[in-house]
């Protein structure tokens, strides 16, 4: 259950306030990429995606593959999906 909580914090406040901001401060996509801040830490998040996508593919934790991390990661960014990943490979496949 804590799980869940956490990814959905992760959804709702950090993810919230980047797709906030992303449709409210930026008007052309010229904006965007001129933030170097933002880019570099666009850029670690998303290679974070690809180093955690590896390891999931190579080193499963459970019955749910990597790739779903992967969608999860480009749908709520890495506070969201880690969380969730995890709880789907604890609780989805239980056999109670």
């Amino acid at each position: 259950m804590i799980l869940l909580m956490i990814a959905l914090f992760g959804l709702c406040i950090p993810n919230g306030l980047f797709v906030y901001y992303l449709a409210t401060e930026f008007s052309q996509w010229n904006d965007i990429f001129a933030n170097h801040l933002a880019l570099a830490f666009i850029t670690d998040a998303f290679m974070v995606t690809i180093l955690g996508s590896y390891y999931f593919a190579v080193r499963p934790i459970g019955q749910v593959k990597w790739h779903w991390f992967f969608l999860l990661s480009l749908i709520g960014g890495l506070g969201f999906s880690l969380p969730l990943y995890w709880w789907l490979n604890q609780i989805y496949f239980r056999h109670d």
